[in-house]
C-alpha cells in the first residue's frame, strides 16, 4: 500500500515510517495538518494515518476537509485522547477507524491492513503492461509467472508502477524507501534496480524500469528514458 503519515512527533513518526517500510509500504509523512491535507489531495494513497493534535490545522479538520473534497481514502486517526465523546467526533470528521496512544505498531499495520480490504474504493490490483501487484497479498506476476520479491522489492516496483512514465530521482525514491536517519550507500539504488530488472525479465521480457543518465529512472513499457 501506499501510506500518508501526518504526525507532529517527528520520532514517532519515523518509527511508523520505519516498520510500514519494513512491511512492504510506501511511505509519505508531512508533521502538520495543512501540509498532510495538502499531500492528501494532491496523491493518491490507499491509507491515511492522521493525528488529532497536529499545528496549523488539527486532525479532526483534515479529516472533514478531506471529505468535503471527495477523497475517500480511509483515515486512521491516532489520538492521546483515550474519551468516547472523542472517538465520535474523530468518526464523525470522516475516520474510519481509531487507535489511541500508545499502541503496538502490529495492531497499527493489522487496522492498516483491515482498512484497505473494507475500502469499496481499494485497488486490488496494480498493473501495468503484463506485469501485476497483487495488493492484498503483494503476490507479483508477469503474464502467468509468479515473480518472487522481497518486501522492500515489492514496495520498490509498487511505487515504480504507480509513478509509471514519471522521472523519479534518487532523492525521490530514498525518500520513500527508506527512513529518514538511515545511510544510504552510494549504489543502493542500483542494486534494487538491478535486482528487480532481473527478476522482472527471466525469459528476456521486454525492460520495464529505464535509466535516465544522470537523474533517475523511468517506468513503462513504452516511456522513452
Amino acid at each position: 500500500m501506499k501510506i500518508l503519515i501526518v504526525e507532529d512527533d517527528v520520532r514517532l513518526a519515523e518509527v511508523i515510517q520505519r516498520g510500514l517500510v519494513e512491511s512492504g509500504h510506501a511511505v509519505d509523512v508531512e508533521h502538520d495538518g495543512e501540509g498532510g491535507e495538502s499531500t492528501a489531495l494532491g496523491g493518491e494513497y490507499d491509507a491515511l494515518i492522521l493525528d488529532v493534535m497536529l499545528p496549523r490545522k488539527d486532525g479532526f479538520s483534515v479529516a472533514r476537509a478531506l471529505r468535503d473534497r471527495d477523497v475517500q481514502t480511509p483515515i486512521l486517526m491516532l489520538t492521546s485522547r483515550d474519551t468516547v465523546d472523542d472517538t465520535i467526533r474523530g468518526l464523525d470528521a470522516g475516520a474510519d477507524d481509531y487507535l489511541r496512544k500508545p499502541f503496538v505498531f502490529g495492531e497499527l499495520d493489522a487496522r492498516l491492513r483491515s482498512l484497505a480490504r473494507r475500502s469499496a474504493t481499494a485497488q486490488e490490483k496494480l498493473r501495468a503492461a503484463d506485469l501485476v501487484i497483487e495488493l492484498p497479498t503483494r503476490r507479483v506476476f508477469r503474464g502467468d509467472n509468479r515473480i518472487v520479491l522481497t518486501a522492500r522489492e515489492t514496495a520498490f516496483l509498487e511505487y515504480l508502477m504507480r509513478n509509471a512514465g514519471r522521472l523519479l530521482t534518487r532523492p525521490m525514491i530514498e525518500a520513500v524507501l527508506w527512513e529518514p536517519d538511515r545511510e544510504i550507500t552510494s549504489n543502493l539504488i542500483e542494486v534494487y534496480v538491478g535486482r528487480l530488472r532481473a527478476k522482472l525479465s527471466p525469459n528476456g521480457e521486454p525492460a520495464l524500469i529505464h535509466t535516465v543518465r544522470g537523474s533517475g529512472y523511468r517506468f513503462g513499457l513504452d516511456v522513452q528514458p
